[in-house]
């Protein structure tokens, strides 16, 4: 075995890194091709629902319901599927979703109906839930902590963002030429090809001993975590004001203060409080949180304002977060390697704080210039948020038992689909509500660099205590 050294941000890496092998490097790939299909697949539907309303016949009020319909199963059934996993197989858990996900992937390509459309959604979005735990709970049982699990997990973080920013790009080029079909029908190509490598590579891998699982827990959190993505998403679209928007955001809350009251009780909880208030799990979520919530909010107002307020067509739009996915991928390599030398906990301040001052750095746009500025700022912001969401995920996981990996990247992915669907509804929206579009985009970038800072302080301060 290497021998094992400490770097200053106090987790352990090996001194010479072993090399992948040819199955292991395979096994990477088939991995991290799921979780960038499911990432894409965020996004890719977002410049091209004028068009497909307008080709399905659903209403302006309506049509925000083909990204909620995904968004809602997706993130709601995550820490189910996690534990499931991790109780009766992993493996089997994650080719059912995958299967699950390139059937619906084709009845949304085929839709003929708004209904039928909705209904494909949804089972995309049950399909997601089950790939993603259950993806990076195999990717962290075949990587050994250390540096080859820095390194996998450095690749799958750079795609997972990648895979939101290429949508973006694909999905309008693809609406132009090909129609929005085409962009249901990407989906079905991916599982298409990932689906019969899977079963001869991926190892299965369960706990030992499969105790009962909790279902008064797995009620409450799912029925919590569908509520409140259900009212964060809504909000975006109809503002806070709406009675069912206030009816759900309370009950969502309601209903996770009483998961917590169960779990507390449970012989054997779906989620273990002690690993809760383990210091690593706790503020290294806080940071993966806040990481993407401020991220996506960024990208959703830089939109705006360069399409808006100086006038870029959707193509060169395309190019700017072009840029930020090739710093997302640099980054992405990198972040390992200073994992490796500076540590986590390190790596995670500094890359929050990275991702804070350039968001700052956005306020020197101007109304009628601003595209270098903007391309520049946004891309080193994606560098730190790259860096953070490697050294959060492996912050948390770190220390955890194999038997428990499920649960606890069920925590991971939980986070990165809470904070993708918060960000928005949240701050975004105020671009948008305020009557002056720039001046709104500019209290955002105020308000997300300021969230930013005030989170790599609380990070920074709990993971030093520990």
């Amino acid at each position: 075995m290497p021998t094992l050294t400490t770097p200053p941000g106090g987790l352990a890496a090996p001194a010479a890194p072993p090399a992948i092998d040819g199955r292991t490097r395979l096994i990477l790939v088939v991995l991290c091709a799921a979780q960038f299909m499911v990432s894409l697949d965020f996004s890719v539907l977002n410049v091209a629902l004028p068009v497909l309303g307008s080709d399905l016949g659903f209403g302006q009020s309506s049509l925000q319901w083909a990204i909620t319909a995904f968004a809602l199963p997706s993130g709601g059934f995550l820490l189910l599927f996690g534990r499931v996993g991790d109780l009766y197989g992993r493996k089997r858990l994650f080719l059912s979703g995958l299967a699950l996900f390139g059937a619906a992937s084709l009845l949304a390509t085929l839709a003929w109906s708004p209904a039928v459309f909705l209904a494909a959604r949804a089972l995309q979005g049950i399909g997601a839930a089950a790939i993603v735990p259950t993806g990076m709970s195999l990717l962290t049982t075949t990587f050994p902590e250390g540096p080859l699990r820095d390194r996998a997990l450095g690749i799958s973080g750079t795609l997972l963002s990648l895979g939101f920013t290429v949508g973006m790009v694909l999905g309008g080029v693809m609406t132009d030429t090909l129609g929005w079909r085409s962009t249901m029908g990407l989906l079905t190509l991916f599982s298409v090809i990932v689906l019969p490598l899977a079963p001869g590579l991926l190892p299965e891998s369960r706990t030992p001993d499969r105790p009962r699982l909790d279902v008064p827990g797995a009620l409450t959190v799912t029925g919590g975590l569908l509520a409140l993505i259900y009212a964060l998403s809504t909000a975006a679209e109809r503002g806070f004001g709406g009675t069912d928007v206030l009816v759900t955001l309370v009950a969502g809350i309601l209903l996770l203060a009483l998961f917590v009251r169960v779990e507390s009780r449970a012989a054997a909880p779906l989620v273990s409080l002690p690993m809760l208030r383990r210091g690593t799990v706790a503020f290294g979520n806080l940071g993966g949180l806040i990481t993407f919530s401020m991220m996506s909010t960024i990208v959703f107002v830089l939109t705006l304002y360069l399409q808006e307020t100086l006038g870029l067509s959707a193509f060169a739009t395309g190019l700017v977060f072009g840029v930020q996915g090739v710093a997302s991928v640099a980054a992405g390599m990198l972040a390992p390697r200073a994992v490796g030398r500076f540590g986590a906990r390190r790596v995670l301040v500094g890359s929050l704080l990275l991702q804070a001052v350039m968001t700052a750095a956005l306020l020197g746009v101007g109304e009628d210039s601003g595209v270098m500025l903007a391309t520049v700022a946004v891309s080193l912001a994606s560098a730190g948020h790259l860096g953070s969401i490697v050294s959060y995920g492996l912050t948390v996981t770190s220390g955890v038992p194999n038997e428990e990996q499920g649960l606890a990247t069920g925590l991971v992915t939980t986070t990165q689909q809470v904070g993708l669907t918060v960000g928005v509804p949240l701050l975004g929206v105020l671009a948008t509500t305020g009557g002056n579009l720039y001046e709104g985009v500019r209290t955002v970038f105020v308000l997300d660099a300021a969230i930013l800072f005030g989170a790599a302080l609380l990070v920074g301060l709990g993971l030093r205590r520990r």
